[in-house]
């Protein structure tokens, strides 16, 4: 019997020590739940252990193929392209091994799921829906194609569930930010707003968020406003980590290329087609004394 290759969870990471240790209990987590499968995961930056270190360690395990998750909603840069090129380094770190890449998580209809129920948990159990208007705040990214994503889910979110409306922000790199979007809800007429972050696990950048709420619903006291909870670790998200595992060990991986910025020239991004990319280095790797090799990006990823 063929043994199957092992799960890498590749992770964002944050200045936050709750997220990180968030992230690393999950990972344990996917470890409980297939406890026949080696499981590791790391981080990209910010926040230990650093990818490589998870790769070695399965390596150190006897593990000679794995299948990489990013554990992240978007597919923006880092799962673009910092991903595959640390992954491409790490195949030339430990020769023999081979893997294969799988696709970001949303928008799945189980994390719509999930957020609706923080929707649940925000709002006075006294409200319409339709007098509710929610705002989803994703992380925002300088990739397009990322940001339409986001989009993509609040749409998916407000169908067939009778809110007033869904609209979105973004707390980082891209507008409108959390501020403006309120404004916008106000400007739209809503007087009950859920602002709602579109975040795995807590960190500097969803407590932002809430902060930010705070502060423009202390300046309209017109507006009942409320803050829902980050998606958090529901046994949705961990069924479908194991889903986008399959998935790639499969090989069914059925990647969005239509918008992305590094095939499709779109305005103001024409210069990355076909850009290639480079590892992403943390600064607790020392690279075991390799310089980074390009890679280019390809949605395939497989190896």
């Amino acid at each position: 019997m063929t043994t199957p290759p092992a799960l890498l969870i590749a992770g964002h990471g944050t200045r936050d020590d709750a997220g990180a240790e968030a992230f690393r209990a999950f990972v344990r987590e996917l470890g409980r739940r297939r406890p026949g499968l080696p499981v590791a995961g790391g981080f990209i930056e910010l926040s230990p252990p650093p990818l490589g270190e998870a790769v070695a360690e399965l390596v150190g395990r006897g593990v000679r193929r794995f299948a990489a998750v990013p554990l992240m909603l978007v597919s923006a840069g880092h799962a673009k392209g910092d991903i595959p090129a640390a992954l491409a380094r790490e195949k030339e770190r430990h020769p023999g091994v081979s893997y294969t890449y799988g696709r970001p998580l949303g928008p799945h209809p189980a994390l719509l799921r999930v957020l609706e129920r923080r929707l649940a948990e925000a709002v006075d159990p006294s409200w319409d829906p339709a007098e509710v208007t929610v705002l989803l705040v994703g992380r925002g990214s300088t990739d397009p194609d990322a940001n339409a994503e986001v989009f993509k889910a609040a749409r998916l979110l407000w169908e067939g569930r009778g809110y007033a409306g869904v609209e979105t922000a973004f707390v980082s790199l891209a507008k409108p930010d959390v501020p403006s979007g309120l404004d916008r809800c106000a400007r739209l007429g809503a007087r009950r707003i859920v602002v709602l972050p579109y975040f795995l696990f807590t960190g500097i950048l969803p407590d932002r968020v809430r902060t930010q709420t705070e502060e423009w619903s202390a300046a309209h006291p017109d507006a009942e406003v409320r803050s829902a909870d980050v998606i958090g670790p529901e046994p949705e998200l961990l069924d479908l980590v194991l889903e986008r595992y399959e998935e790639a060990v499969k090989g069914d991986l059925r990647m969005n290329c239509d918008s992305c910025v590094y095939r499709i020239a779109l305005p103001g991004f024409e210069d990355k087609v076909g850009l290639p990319q480079q590892p992403h280095f943390h600064p607790a790797d020392d690279g075991h004394h390799h310089h980074g090799h390009g890679h280019t990006h390809s949605h395939s990823h497989a190896h």
